[in-house]
């Protein structure tokens, strides 16, 4: 097992006045052990990074190490890692035995002990009952799990995971999460795991890397990425459903309704900055008989709470959400409700979008 550090990555797509930077000074330290899910929207350079820490993309500038080698100049079969697709990557022609020992009889491992470690990885994933199959009599799910039997085996010093997840199903997507969150305990590997989707995130890392357009956003545990979000664009991609963000103007009455009377500068500890933006969860809203006015548009039945789409000011879609537990009355769609946020969890954010 290694860390893996990251120091100042870039990456261009040509050269001169016509190159594309993708990746603009990536910096980041990700301990020995330690599961770290990089997370964005589509575009945003999280596989691309992920490819550089594998080798199979030429970094532009900057150094990554894994432990104490700086491996910009090593082929992939010489950084000692492991990677698990999207798409699997298994040889159709193989048993799934023959999938998970190919890398290993490439090594020139003894029989013997190929035969141990796949045994030992298809108990831990739930595919020993498969080993004599091809891929191509296994379900999605059980084809996942082969791909990260191989990795497995191999023992490297880091996990990389490219969107694994992405072509199960809900069900299945939910339980192979518990699966991987497993296997990390047991093994300990450092991991890198990119993903497009915040729940994911949310429920796999230990820590967060919030990528946008190749920049880091953020960078800490689900809680301080959740709670604290750096800047707008982190509160309104993590959640489910996002974060509120409301100008500033629009927003007195939001803040007027507290239950303490600070000025709206002392809430949010800024000195020079002007708030321009202030953001508040769905669920920190409470439906009151004053505060700000909101008009129902429509409402999402969740079973045990409902998300109203409540319109603020002359927008005639959706631009503010409110979340209600199943006990509280659910008012009528048209109708229009009043707003306080809890004391405490509101968020400012400047002309630039980020965190006061």
């Amino acid at each position: 097992m290694a860390s893996i550090t990251l120091d100042n990555i870039t990456k261009s797509y040509g050269t001169g006045a016509k190159a594309n930077q993708v990746i603009h000074g990536v910096s980041a330290s990700i301990k020995d052990g330690e599961f770290i899910v990089m997370v964005g929207p589509s575009g945003c350079g999280k596989s691309t990074l992920l490819r550089m820490v594998a080798g199979l993309e030429e970094i532009t500038g900057g150094n990554i190490s894994i432990g104490e080698r700086v491996v910009n100049k090593l082929d992939p079969a010489e950084r000692d890692i492991a990677m698990v697709f999207q798409n699997y990557a298994l040889y159709p022609h193989m048993s799934v035995f023959d999938n998970m020992a190919y890398g290993l009889k490439i090594k020139g491992v003894p029989i013997d002990e190929i035969k141990q470690r796949v045994d030992k990885a298809a108990k831990m994933l739930e595919i020993g009952a498969y080993l004599d199959r091809k891929p191509g009599q296994l379900s999605g799910g059980q084809r996942q799990r082969v791909a990260m039997g191989r990795a497995i085996v191999r023992k490297p010093q880091v996990f990389l995971f490219d969107e694994p997840l992405s072509n199960l199903d809900a069900k299945l997507r939910a339980s192979t999460r518990l699966q991987i969150q497993q296997l990390h305990r047991e093994l300990g590997i450092t991991s890198l795991f990119v993903t497009h989707d915040q729940v994911e995130a949310m429920t796999l890392g230990e820590r967060l890397m919030v990528l946008n357009s190749g920049h880091v956003e953020q960078l800490g545990t689900p809680d301080e990425v959740y709670h604290f979000p750096a800047s707008t664009f982190v509160a309104s991609f993590i959640g489910s459903p996002p974060m509120n963000l409301v100008a500033m103007q629009d927003a007195t009455e939001l803040i007027a309704s507290r239950t303490d009377s600070m000025p709206a500068n002392d809430l949010f500890h800024s000195k020079n900055d002007a708030i321009v933006t202030v953001g508040v969860r769905p669920e920190h809203l409470r439906v009151m008989p004053q505060g700000l006015a909101l008009q129902v548009l429509s409402i999402e039945m969740l079973g045990a709470e409902r998300l109203l789409y409540t319109q603020l000011g002359q927008s005639h879609e959706p631009n503010m959400i409110v979340r209600i537990s199943e006990g509280q009355e659910c008012p009528a769609i048209g109708s229009t409700i009043h707003v306080q946020a809890l004391a405490g969890k509101l968020h400012g954010f400047d002309a630039q979008g980020k965190r006061l």
